[in-house]
């Protein structure tokens, strides 16, 4: 396995599982629901392949200090849970899009 491109196909995944995330909001305020839940489904997948390739270092590393820690696999390792936080985060915004009052409907009528 070559280690440094197994980090960056990591970092690529994360950051891909993070941008279906934001892609996924900016749908979500525009009504668009549907095509929100597609990207978030898009954002899981992508996650699902970072998470592989870590839970691979895990493996190979058995928790005995075996592959080195580098600061480029820190930042993958920032990469993956930054992407999984605001994956859940714009989950959580896209039901409150899902469940707000639209703007007449508080208007109060004289």
């Amino acid at each position: 396995m070559d280690l440094e491109s197994t980090i960056m196909e990591l970092i690529i995944s994360a950051g891909q599982s993070k941008s279906c995330a934001f892609e996924a909001l900016s749908y979500a305020k525009n009504g668009e629901f549907e095509k929100a839940n597609e990207l978030i489904e898009k954002s899981k997948e992508a996650a699902n392949k970072a998470h592989m390739v870590q839970t691979e270092f895990i493996g190979l590393d058995e928790g005995c200090g075996k592959l080195p820690v580098t600061l480029i696999m820190v930042h993958a390792q920032d990469h993956i849970m930054t992407s999984i936080l605001a994956r859940e985060l714009i989950e959580e915004l896209i039901e409150v899009y899902k469940n707000k009052p639209t703007l007449s409907s508080n208007v109060i009528h004289l």
